[in-house]
């Protein structure tokens, strides 16, 4: 492994959003900065050059052909985890709901393997995972906790994934999802006052995350109980985030977007309502298309959200139940086949608004000076290839703060 914190490329092409004060909204989606030829120059892991190859002087590395973009950011997963539940996507081919699955299944299921594996269990078993992402072109990404259940248990969730997050080469948040599924024994309320009174606090006090996040469902918890978990991480300093609208209308959207939610995740069954709170605040709309695929789950409105003037992201949900996919361009792909997107809008929500979603815009998600040499070279020198051929990665090199962690040529160039 060669680490570089200092070089330059000089590449037929290179393209990134155009970014402002905010994260990128409406019409602005689809506009890229592009250059052909490029440079793009970094000194000590930063970003000190990036423009017209014409205009740099220094020496450079010639790539013959490809496009240099930011790399990915994939702002919703639910790292850490253990196990598959393959069988249980077989059940819904089979007729089986989501709800139906509900309780024995589903987060409760994976709550049960997390438990029964060890701390070096669940860490071997997620590091190549994440190892597979920088293939893919992951540079930053969120883990979620969710798969804990208790207080003792999500606290243990979240230091795993703090673990975890030390031994990768990407930036990495952990974000709180103090109400997952109601525990086995709990009433709701129950739940919820603890997980404001007690989980919260305590992972705030230690340390452990930078975000809370709230599954507001009518199998799960109600916008009423997203209140007061947005009181409470507020009072301990953390951004809230929530998952919204998936499988029913529940109005949480326009709550996140009242309440000043980081992000409203899904938003599967968004109504009109729900897409002008949206465009009318800085809460970012996150859409999750493989999601959307392995549930056969009706699409969410994507274009009126764009045209409304909503900031959209794309991401994974990487998890083992609903999206076992961990693969940004395999997203990209089918944000565009399923929701209508062109390829340079999501090529910016698969960069530039999700690194708004981390609170990580200011070093993330754009190739400009001054931010991490976070870039990916691809095959193609047309950023509508990425979309255009699904199922083939275009990522050819991934870099994380100017050093090389993935290449096709060396595929031990980081070992995680």
């Amino acid at each position: 492994m060669a680490v570089t914190p200092s070089g330059a490329v000089i590449v037929p092409r290179l393209a990134t959003a155009v970014v402002g004060e905010g994260p990128v909204r409406g019409g602005a989606l689809g506009k890229l900065t592009t250059d052909s030829p490029a440079a793009l120059a970094w000194d000590d892991g930063v970003i000190t050059y990036v423009g017209s190859a014409e205009g740099f002087s220094g020496n450079a590395r010639e790539l013959g052909r490809g496009c240099v973009v930011p790399g990915f950011v994939d702002c919703h997963t639910h790292l850490p985890f253990f196990g598959w539940r393959a069988d249980e996507f077989e059940a819904r081919l089979a007729g089986a709901s989501y709800r139906d699955l509900h309780g024995e299944g589903g987060i409760s299921r994976s709550a049960r393997m997390l438990a029964a594996a060890s701390d070096d269990e669940v860490l071997a078993f997620c590091a190549p995972l994440v190892s597979e992402m920088a293939a893919a072109g992951t540079t930053a990404l969120e883990m979620k906790t969710g798969y804990g259940l208790s207080v003792e248990a999500e606290l243990r969730q979240a230091r795993l994934a703090r673990t975890l997050a030390a031994r990768v080469p990407q930036t990495c948040n952990v974000t709180l999802l103090a109400c997952h599924a109601v525990p086995d024994g709990m009433t709701r309320e129950d739940w919820v006052r603890a997980a404001c009174e007690e989980l919260i606090p305590a992972a705030s006090s230690e340390g452990l995350v930078d975000a809370v996040d709230i599954y507001v469902e009518d199998i799960a918890f109600t916008v009423d109980d997203l209140r007061k978990v947005a009181a409470s991480a507020k009072a301990a300093g953390l951004a809230v985030r929530c998952h919204a609208d998936q499988l029913g209308a529940s109005r949480a959207a326009e709550v996140a977007a009242e309440i000043g939610a980081r992000s409203a995740d899904h938003l599967n069954h968004i109504g009109a309502e729900g897409i002008a709170s949206l465009a009318a605040a800085p809460t970012i709309a996150v859409v999750l298309p493989a999601s959307t695929l392995m549930l056969r789950a009706p699409a969410p409105p994507v274009r009126k959200l764009i045209d409304a003037g909503a900031a959209v992201a794309l991401s994974t949900d990487f998890n083992p139940g609903t999206s076992p996919v961990l693969s940004m361009p395999e997203v990209i792909a089918l944000a565009c086949s399923l929701y209508g997107m062109l390829p340079a809008e999501a090529l910016t929500a698969a960069t530039a608004n999700p690194a708004w979603v981390l609170g990580l815009s200011d070093s993330l998600g754009t190739l400009s000076v001054g931010k991490r040499a976070d870039f990916l070279v691809l095959d193609s020198d047309d950023v509508r290839d990425i979309p255009y051929r699904p199922g083939h990665s275009p990522v050819v090199e991934t870099w994380i703060g100017g050093e090389l962690v993935a290449s096709r040529s060396d595929p031990g160039a980081r070992a995680v």
